[in-house]
């Protein structure tokens, strides 16, 4: 049966520096996947510490009654206002310069490769814990989920999802977008890759009448 992982981006953020929360229409894209993912049965939900990663977890907790485990494991490669005085501009060019060169060593926070060696020990320590079959949510960042499908997969698996996926990885993950691995118990897979189905699916879904 395998081990399933849906890899979730946290919902729109605010865009401010610090441990920011989701906006309002973060919050509908959070309920939104917490209403697609309730279809089957999870099995645990694990959230990075920042405030926007735990806030969409949340929404998916309330829908499906399971505990959230929040794991450092999650947190984001960086994080704007981590470094003290440093500009968004200032970030954006670390945070490029990180993508470029997955060795480069930040002044705060990781390299690419540490950052996909984080994702990789958590996924390696769940698919211990949890039996084969289990449905797992990983609620997390964009840049983590791409830092650990770069450096995990081949260029031809990436390549099937975006014909320009290195190039432009840092645009292809979207708020709440779902990106779908399967464990047979000696590989990964992706099954999908960031999609954003579920969204437009459950906002065009009409309302039940309470008449």
């Amino acid at each position: 049966m395998g081990t399933t992982f849906f890899l979730v981006r946290h919902g729109i953020k605010e865009k401010a520096i610090g441990d920011v929360p989701i906006t309002p229409q973060g919050i509908i894209q959070a309920q939104s996947t917490a209403a697609h993912v309730s279809r089957i049965p999870i099995h645990a939900i694990i959230s990075s510490p920042l405030r926007r990663a735990i806030e969409t977890a949340e929404c998916i907790a309330a829908k499906t009654n399971v505990e959230i485990i929040v794991d450092d494991r999650l947190r984001e490669r960086a994080n704007w206002g981590d470094l003290p005085e440093q500009t968004f501009e200032e970030f954006i060019q670390m945070w490029d310069k990180c993508t470029r060169e997955p060795d480069y060593i930040p002044p705060i926070g990781d390299s690419v490769k540490s950052a996909c060696k984080r994702m990789s020990s958590l996924l390696t320590s769940l698919v211990e814990e949890y039996p084969s079959g289990s449905n797992i949510i990983i609620v997390t960042h964009g840049g983590l989920i791409t830092d650990y499908i770069v450096n995990t997969f081949s260029e031809d698996v990436l390549y099937h999802f975006h014909p320009q996926f290195i190039a432009e990885q840092s645009s292809l993950v979207s708020e709440c977008s779902i990106t779908t691995l399967t464990f047979d118990g000696q590989n990964y897979t992706i099954d999908r890759f960031a999609s954003i189905e579920h969204l437009m699916n459950e906002m065009n879904e009409p309302e039940e009448s309470t008449s």
